[in-house]
C-alpha cells in the first residue's frame, strides 16, 4: 500500500521499500510470529512527530498503541514511540486501565480475524465478550479523519465522476472502490456525529451500490448514531480487516494520478486506512471477471492467501485382499471371470499402489488404525465398487427420492451412511430419528443382565448380544434442547454425531441409542457438524465464527480455525482428512490444515450465505454452493474459481460428486435436483499467468455442463448421496404451503 506525507502521495520507489505500518503492527496474516520492522518503528515515530497528542482522545490512541506494544514485548518500539511523542516514562496506570486495555484487545481481534493460525484464536474469543468497550481502529480512524463533513459528497461524487470518464477497460476495475469507499465515508460521518450529512450521504449513494450488497446495505442503514455503533459485529468486523480490492497496474496508476492532481487526501486516507490494494502486472480484468469473484464482506481474497503449498492426493489405501464371491467363481470361466477381476486391480490396486505426488505423508497427522471390522467393510465397499455403474453424460443415475412426510416437527438435517443402510433426520423439536433404509431392523445391545448369560465363545457372539425384542424401523434419540442443525454419522457406522442450538455436538451410540458425549465448546447455535473420511475426528462450526476440530476421545477441542467474519454454515473434510473447508455467511470458503491450524486458501465469489460444499472424489476440486442460487467451483492447488454452474433459482443446499468423480450433483430449496458434467466443467487450462494474476476466463457453459434437471412437487432438496453402486439418493421434508 502507498502511503501519505504531507498530504502528497508516496513514489513506487519508496512505496516498494516501506512495509505496510499497520500489517507490520498487527502481525502476519498468515499466523505468523508479530514483530515491529525497524522502518515500522521510525514511521510510527514520525507520525507521533507530526501529530503529538494534545487533546484527551489523541492521547487514549497513544496509550492504547503503547499498551498493545507493551504486551507484545516490542520494548524498543515503545520507547521510540514514548520518546518521540514526549510522554512521560511512568504512565498513569488508570488511563491505561481506561482506553488502552480495552484499544489493544481489539488490535489483538485485529490480527486474529486477518489470520488464521490457531495461536491467534483466544484474542477473537475474548473480544467478543469486550463488546461495549471502546474500539481503538474506530477511535484511531475517527482522529486522522479531519475532512469537512459537508464536502464528503464532492469527494465521493468527484471520484465517481472520474471513474466514469475513464477508458471501460479501466472503469470496471475502479468501480470497486465505490462500495468500500461508500460505507467507510458513511460510517466516519455517523461516528463524528455528523448524522443529517451521513443521512444525505446513504440516500443519495447508496443506490449505486452492487445488488449483491444489498443486505449489507440494510443493516447499515440501522447504523443512524453513534451509540449504534457500539458492540455491532458486522461493524466490527468492516472496521477491523481491510476490504481487499484486485487491481491492474495501469488502472492503479490512473486512480494514483487523478488523487494526486485533485489533492483528494481525504479519499486516499481511507484507502491507505481501510483498504488493501492488491496490484497485478497485466490486462485490467473485465466486469464479468470481477463480478465473478466480488461479493464477500472482505473484498476478494489476497493472492498469497492462495499460495501455500495444499496437498490434496489421495492416501495409500491399504492393501487388502479381496476375495472371489462365489457367484463369481460359479460365472462364466471364459470371460466373465477376467473382465470382473480386471477392474478390481485397476480401480483398487494399481491406482493406489503408487504414492501420489501432491499427497501428504501418510504419518502426516495421526489416523485410527484399521479393525479387523474396518477391513471386511472395506472388502465389501469393493465388491460393491466393482459393480458400479459409470456415469457419463449419456448414463445417468437413476434418483430416489426420500420424502420426509408429515414433519410437523421441521427437518432441518438429513445424512445417509456410506453404504446406504441408514438415514438419519434432525428436527427442529430437538429430536434426531434414524431409520433402517434397509429390511434389516434396528436393534439394541441386551441389558447388563442378559449379556452375562451369553456364551462369549459362540461363533455368532455379536448376534447373541443384540436384544430382537427391541427391534423397530426407526429409533428416536433425545438429549439436545434446541433444533438440530446438523447430523453425521461415522464411517463404521457405530456412531452418529448432532449439532444443535443449544450450543453442543452430541456423540450418540448406534449399538446403543443413547448418547456417550455432549461436546461443549460453542458458545452459539451450531450450525453443521462433520465426521473425518476416516473416523475418530469430527468438525463443528457456527454461529461464533470459528470451526472447531475434535476427536471422539477428547472433551476439548484439538484446534480451532478462526478467520471467518461471520457464521460459519457449513463444514466439510477434504478426502485425505488433512483439510478441512468451511463455508460461511461472509460469503467466502475457506481451507484449514488439520495440522496446524493454518488457513490454506479463501475462495470468494459467492454473493450470498454459502450453505454447501463438496470435494471431488481425487480431491483436486471443491464445489460450494449458496443462497445466491449458484454453485462455483474451486481448483484447489491453483487456489482459483475454475466454474460457476447456474440454473438454480433458489439457495443450493446440497452438493454431491458421483462415485467416480464424472458427475455432480446439486440439490436446491427451488425443490430440484441438477445433473451437472463434472468432468468437462474441470476441462480448465490454468496456465501460469492465470496464476500469477490470480483469475481466469470462466466459460459462461452453464447449460452445456447440465445433463438433466428433476423436480419434485413441493420438497426442498436438503441432501444428497451417491450410493457405492452410484445409485443417486435425494432426501428433504414435503412442504404443504
Amino acid at each position: 500500500m502507498a502511503a501519505v506525507q504531507d498530504g502528497q502521495v508516496e513514489s513506487d520507489a519508496e512505496k516498494e521499500t516501506k512495509p505496510d505500518a499497520s500489517n507490520d503492527v498487527a502481525g502476519n496474516s498468515s499466523g505468523g510470529a508479530r514483530s515491529m520492522s525497524p522502518n515500522a518503528a521510525s514511521s510510527a515515530s514520525g507520525a507521533a512527530k507530526a501529530a503529538a497528542p494534545t487533546g484527551p482522545g489523541e492521547q487514549q490512541t497513544l496509550l492504547a498503541v503503547l499498551q498493545f506494544l507493551k504486551r507484545s514485548k516490542l520494548l524498543e518500539s515503545v520507547d521510540i514511540l514514548r520518546r518521540e511523542a514526549g510522554l512521560s516514562d511512568e504512565l498513569d496506570e488508570s488511563q491505561t486501565n481506561d482506553g488502552a486495555a480495552a484499544g489493544s484487545a481489539s488490535l489483538l481481534r485485529r490480527v486474529s480475524v486477518g489470520g488464521a493460525a490457531a495461536t491467534n484464536i483466544a484474542a477473537t474469543t475474548t473480544s467478543k465478550g469486550a463488546e461495549d468497550q471502546p474500539d481503538v481502529s474506530i477511535v484511531l480512524s475517527a482522529y486522522s479523519q479531519q475532512g469537512d463533513p459537508a464536502l464528503y459528497q464532492v469527494y465521493y461524487s468527484g471520484l465517481k465522476n472520474f471513474i466514469e470518464s475513464v477508458l471501460d477497460c479501466h472503469r470496471a476495475e475502479l468501480s470497486q472502490l465505490f462500495y468500500p469507499l461508500f460505507v467507510h465515508m458513511y460510517l466516519e460521518l455517523v461516528y463524528n456525529n455528523h448524522e443529517h450529512e451521513a443521512k444525505v450521504f446513504f440516500e443519495k449513494f447508496s443506490g449505486d451500490q452492487e445488488c449483491y450488497y444489498r443486505d449489507d446495505l440494510r443493516v447499515l442503514s440501522g447504523l443512524t448514531k453513534k451509540e449504534h455503533m457500539k458492540g455491532n459485529e458486522t461493524l466490527l468486523d468492516f472496521r477491523t480487516s481491510k476490504f481487499v480490492l484486485r487491481i491492474s497496474r495501469d488502472s492503479y496508476q490512473l486512480l494514483k494520478r487523478h488523487l494526486q492532481e485533485r489533492q483528494n487526501n481525504q479519499i486516499w486516507l481511507i484507502i491507505q486506512e481501510h483498504l488493501y490494494i492488491d496490484i497485478f502486472d497485466g490486462m485490467p480484468r473485465s466486469k464479468s471477471q470481477i463480478d465473478s469473484m466480488s461479493g464477500s464482506l472482505a473484498g476478494e481474497a489476497r493472492r498469497e492467501a492462495n499460495k501455500a503449498k495444499v496437498y490434496y492426493g489421495l492416501l495409500k489405501e491399504p492393501e487388502i485382499e479381496v476375495p472371489l464371491d462365489d457367484e463369481d467363481d460359479e460365472a462364466e470361466n471364459e470371460e466373465g471371470k477376467p473382465k470382473k477381476k480386471k477392474p478390481k486391480k485397476d480401480n483398487l490396486g494399481s491406482k493406489n499402489k503408487k504414492q501420489d505426488p501432491n499427497a501428504p505423508q501418510q504419518n502426516r497427522i495421526p489416523l485410527p488404525e484399521l479393525k479387523d471390522s474396518d477391513k471386511l467393510d472395506k472388502i465389501m465397499s469393493m465388491k460393491e465398487a466393482t459393480k458400479k455403474i459409470r456415469l457419463g453424460p449419456d448414463t445417468l443415475p437413476s434418483i430416489c427420492f426420500y420424502t420426509f412426510l408429515n414433519a410437523y416437527q421441521g427437518l432441518t438435517s438429513v445424512d445417509v451412511t456410506d453404504d446406504s443402510s441408514l438415514i438419519a433426520g434432525g428436527f427442529a423439536d430437538s429430536t434426531v430419528r434414524v431409520w433402517s433404509v434397509t429390511p434389516k431392523k434396528l436393534r439394541k445391545v441386551k441389558s447388563a443382565a442378559d449379556l452375562n448369560l451369553i456364551d462369549k465363545e459362540a461363533d455368532d457372539v455379536l448376534e447373541r448380544i443384540m436384544d430382537e425384542k427391541t427391534a423397530s424401523e426407526s429409533k428416536i434419540l433425545y438429549g439436545h434442547s434446541g433444533p438440530v442443525y446438523g447430523i453425521s454419522f461415522s464411517p463404521d457406522r457405530n456412531y452418529l454425531l448432532s449439532s444443535s442450538e443449544d450450543g453442543t455436538v452430541r456423540l450418540w451410540s448406534l449399538q446403543t441409542f443413547t448418547c456417550l458425549v455432549g461436546y461443549k465448546g460453542h458458545n452459539y447455535p451450531v450450525w453443521d457438524t462433520q465426521f473425518s473420511p476416516y473416523g475418530y475426528y469430527f468438525v463443528s462450526g457456527g454461529h461464533d465464527r470459528i470451526a472447531r476440530l475434535w476427536a471422539t476421545d477428547h472433551y476439548q477441542p484439538l484446534r480451532m480455525f478462526a478467520g471467518h467474519l461471520a457464521d460459519i454454515t457449513c463444514t466439510h473434510f477434504h478426502p485425505n482428512s488433512n483439510y478441512v473447508a468451511t463455508g460461511s455467511a461472509d460469503r467466502t470458503v475457506r481451507l484449514w490444515d488439520v495440522l496446524n491450524g493454518n488457513c490454506v486458501r479463501i475462495f470468494s465469489g459467492h454473493k450470498g450465505p454459502i450453505h454447501s460444499l463438496a470435494f471431488s472424489p481425487n480431491g483436486k476440486y471443491v464445489a460450494s454452493g449458496a443462497t445466491d442460487g449458484r454453485v462455483l467451483l474451486w481448483d484447489i492447488g491453483h487456489g482459483l474459481m475454475i466454474g460457476e454452474l447456474k440454473g438454480h433459482t433458489d439457495t443450493v443446499y446440497a452438493l454431491k460428486f458421483s462415485r467416480d468423480g464424472e458427475i455432480l450433483a446439486s440439490g436446491s430449496m427451488d425443490g430440484t435436483v441438477r445433473l451437472w458434467d463434472a468432468l468437462k466443467a474441470f476441462d480448465v487450462e490454468t496456465d501460469d499467468f492465470t496464476a500469477a494474476t490470480g483469475h481466469i476466463h470462466l466459460p459462461d457453459n452453464s447449460q452445456e455442463l447440465l445433463l438433466g434437471t428433476y423436480m419434485t412437487k413441493s420438497t426442498p432438496v436438503i441432501h444428497l448421496h451417491f450410493t457405492r453402486r452410484n445409485l443417486l439418493l435425494a432426501a428433504g421434508g414435503y412442504n404443504s404451503q
